[in-house]
């Protein structure tokens, strides 16, 4: 069974950054993709970037393109995202999450192990 720990939440002013890691272990052959979600209070969840672990393949979603970096170390069982330009908007629960049959990697009911979560504050 995959299991996955956030870290590296915190509290930044506008303009920082935050680096957050994902360890995974357990891992499947089947477990191919990792996301980076976040949920905002009131919110639905929302995918913010997804990695082949095999090919090392990464999607963006727009509002972060630019700002975001997903990099991971396959020797360490661990995934970043590092986080320039912080905003406001940005602010929210952070989780990685994993799959065995993953068809939207942007989609949260495609993925059936999640972590904990780890709290990103970005104040003005």
């Amino acid at each position: 069974q995959v299991h996955l720990v956030e870290s590296g939440g915190g509290s930044v002013q506008t303009g920082g950054s935050l680096r957050l890691s994902c360890a995974f272990s357990g891992w499947s052959a089947s477990n191919i993709w990792i996301s980076w979600f976040r949920q905002a209070p009131g919110k639905e969840r929302e995918g913010i970037v997804c990695v082949n672990i095999r090919d090392g393949g990464t999607t963006y979603r727009d509002f972060v393109k630019g700002r975001f970096t997903l990099f991971h170390d396959n020797a360490k069982n661990t995934v970043f995202l590092q986080m320039n330009s912080l905003k406001p908007e940005d602010s929210g629960v952070y989780y990685c999450a994993t799959g065995a049959q993953i068809y939207n990697c942007f989609r949260s009911s495609d993925f059936d192990a999640w972590g904990q979560g780890t709290q990103v504050t970005v104040f003005s």
